[in-house]
């Protein structure tokens, strides 16, 4: 990123593709050539279930609200009917003399986090160059004021977090008289995060009569409101069950004292292939990460406290496999896609089952499996119990309650089950030994690479 937190837009020029010789399945949905053609080249080639619900009413005008879980294409279920329909002529545009067609923004995405704007900005930016249109991110964190001289250079498309936009349109600098179509994505996480006044405000300011899309992976907590005071007649597409969980993950405790907490945690992450760690505070992800770098284990670390550069450095090193063990909050468990997360492992165990489900939903993403670790103080057992059964969760084995006082216990796999994260069988699994070859092997690699 060379330092720079903001994207800028640019005009993109995409070359024509040729006309496919069969029907893509995106075709048969509506979906334009230009668009097709910029998918193929991703390699994405046939629809996704909530896309190919949602995608046939989004394009024809329907106002929609989606539920599926997490990493099962929203984005695009919602970005190429909004790209499609903002690239549309608008006959009423010539009526405004003196305004030029790009000075206001015709479509807006409104997301939870900063992250989530990149990624949603970044998984369109291509597409919406394929039809002449431009985008821009606009989140805090970030310079406002290289914000606000890209507004008035013009854009199509504003994905935006609602303080961030807020704040520019409350210094006039960005207005949303000319938007026509309006996404709100992850709602329930808008909600769960005391965004819903910010949300409606901003709604509130939209004109009437425009295209509305709501996508989240559930559907609680004030997103009703949303729903009855916003959407109009919408066509409702689900492919989640009602507690969003992930049936393809593997999900294991690992009963552990406080003395060898870490340990464990390092010998999880020494395995091969991507690994997420979940921590709940700032100062404990920088703490863990710095830990996991002293026994060989090359680790990043992701928290609110963290600049917007040093943010994107960390995911950018966690995306490419330099730094293969990631440490985040909570900041990381929305919006975050990174291909191939092998292993999520709950350092601390989240406080409620939508969070479980939020965290985890960074491996098994698209249809891929995955494993999911949570690291089980003897106190925590009845909690965590109690949040997976809510979550839709049954776990290998079981948590085990606190021990008699004065009892001190080596951290272990459920009783009966296996102590591989993965199939013992499957390429490259490493499982969590009791004698730590995995971790000794990979403290060496670290001490060769040191003295070379």
């Amino acid at each position: 990123m060379n330092g720079v937190s903001f994207h800028v837009p640019v005009a993109l020029t995409v070359p024509t593709p040729s006309t496919p010789t069969s029907s893509s399945p995106f075709e048969e949905l509506g979906v334009p050539a230009a668009l097709i053609g910029e998918l193929t080249r991703r390699g994405v080639t046939t629809p996704l279930p909530i896309q190919a619900r949602a995608i046939p009413d989004a394009l024809a005008g329907r106002d929609v609200l989606g539920r599926a879980e997490t990493g099962s294409g929203k984005t695009l279920a919602f970005g190429l009917p909004l790209l499609v329909r903002t690239a549309a002529p608008r006959p009423e545009a010539a009526s405004r003399p003196g305004r030029s067609s790009r000075s206001q923004p015709r479509a807006l995405v409104l997301v939870p986090t900063r992250e989530l704007a990149r990624q949603v900005h970044d998984e369109l930016a291509l597409l919406a160059g394929a039809l002449g249109l431009r985008m821009l991110a606009v989140y805090g964190g970030a310079s406002m004021r290289t914000q606000i001289q890209a507004l008035r250079r013009g854009v199509d498309v504003v994905v935006a977090t609602p303080g961030r936009l807020t704040d520019l349109m409350e210094q006039r600098a960005c207005s949303l008289d000319a938007i026509a179509v309006a996404v709100i994505d992850e709602a329930d996480h808008m909600a769960d995060m005391g965004f819903l006044p910010a949300v409606t405000w901003l709604l509130d300011r939209i004109p009437t009569g425009g295209q509305r899309l709501l996508f989240s992976a559930t559907l609680d907590n004030g997103v009703d409101v949303l729903v009855r005071r916003y959407l109009t007649d919408p066509v409702r597409h689900s492919v989640a069950p009602a507690t969003g969980g992930v049936a393809r993950m593997d999900h294991r405790f690992v009963n552990v004292t406080a003395a060898d907490k870490v340990t464990v945690a390092t010998e999880l992450a020494a395995r091969s292939g991507r690994v997420l760690l979940f921590v709940r505070t700032r100062h404990g992800a920088a703490r863990l990460a710095r830990q996991l770098g002293r026994a060989g284990v090359q680790a990043g670390a992701l928290h609110g406290d963290m600049a917007q550069h040093a943010r994107d450095r960390a995911l950018a090193a966690f995306a490419a496999g330099r730094a293969p063990v990631l440490v985040a909050t909570d900041v990381a468990a929305r919006g975050i896609h990174v291909e191939g997360v092998d292993l999520v492992v709950h350092f601390d165990p989240p406080a409620e089952h939508k969070a479980y489900l939020h965290r985890s939903g960074r491996t098994a993403r698209v249809g891929a499996a995955g494993s999911v670790v949570t690291l089980v103080l003897p106190e925590q057992a009845v909690d965590v119990a109690k949040l997976l059964r809510r979550a839709g969760v049954a776990p290998a084995g079981s948590p085990r309650a606190a021990s008699p006082a004065g009892s001190r216990r080596r951290a272990v796999a459920p009783a009966g089950s296996p102590r591989a994260v993965s199939s013992p069988d499957a390429p490259g699994s490493t499982s969590v030994h009791r004698d730590g070859t995995a971790l000794r092997q990979r403290r060496r690699r670290h001490r060769a690479r040191g003295r070379g």
